[in-house]
């Protein structure tokens, strides 16, 4: 209990000292950079430094991956990890495949590569109502059928770094199998037929209550895309701007994970 107090402190000084950069709109049209404090050619803040002794895991198609008892998270990477980032996304939202392409995805992945953070993912699908159409409930079924087979982590890097424009309903099924093709071993029969016939519905609306659940932004419910929570401390909105820089991201991992053990 005394080291959970004593992280979330230390979370606390780390947004307060201002390392952390300025506010991105959840899922909008863009975001303003985060203070400067290294950039994607300036390291990823020390993953390198792990205490563990454990070889770092070859590639995502070697991380342990599953569904959480609550039945509406998916945990990836090691369970023994000191870090746990929970993070709140939506598969249609540009903002979060700028986070996991372009911003600190890349740098968290590396954390779980080497065994130094594990990964919470509730997938949203809140955008459908808002903007039309059944892609993020179709996308957040995939994800789940392609868990079966233990490629949710593979899969969910394809489908963001093949995202359609927000604005259009583009992860039809067809789509959705389509992209399923460049994960070594995921297109199946039993998966085919997952994703056609919206086998895990019942994951996709757990998965939106649990994140409606978790907040309120911008006036709606649910805590906007991408959110991150280290540890349990949850990243104020006015700091998200730090989950677009890799460099700062890194830093900011560093700080949370505190002393090695």
């Amino acid at each position: 209990m005394m080291r959970m107090k004593r992280a979330h402190r230390r979370l606390t000084a780390v947004v307060a000292s201002g390392l952390l950069g300025a506010a991105v709109v959840s899922c909008g049209p863009g975001h303003q950079g985060a203070a400067d404090g290294g950039g994607p050619g300036q390291g990823s803040g020390g993953a390198g430094s792990t205490s563990r002794t454990e070889a770092a895991y070859p590639g995502l198609a070697d991380v342990p991956e599953k569904v959480e008892p609550d039945g509406s998270t998916v945990l990836v990477g090691d369970p023994g990890a000191r870090m746990t980032v929970r993070l709140y996304e939506d598969p249609r939202c540009p903002v979060c495949k700028e986070f996991e392409t372009e911003g600190g995805g890349p740098v968290l992945t590396e954390w779980v590569l080497r065994h130094k953070a594990k990964v919470e993912y509730t997938m949203a699908s809140f955008l459908d109502p808002r903007l039309g159409g059944d892609g993020s409930k179709k996308a957040v079924n995939a994800l789940r059928a392609a868990l079966e087979r233990g490629k949710f982590a593979e899969y969910h890097a394809v489908l963001y770094q093949n995202q359609p424009a927000e604005e259009v309903d583009g992860f039809t099924d067809a789509r959705l199998l389509q992209l399923a093709g460049k994960v070594k071993g995921l297109r199946s029969p039993s998966f085919d037929a997952a994703v056609r016939s919206m086998k895990y519905r019942g994951f996709v609306n757990s998965a939106e209550s649990a994140y409606a659940a978790a907040g309120h932004g911008a006036g709606h419910a649910g805590p906007g895309t991408p959110t991150a929570v280290v540890n349990g401390y949850q990243i104020p909105v006015e700091s998200n701007g730090l989950l677009f820089d890799p460099g700062v991201f890194g830093k900011f991992l560093t700080l949370a994970d505190g002393p090695s053990a």
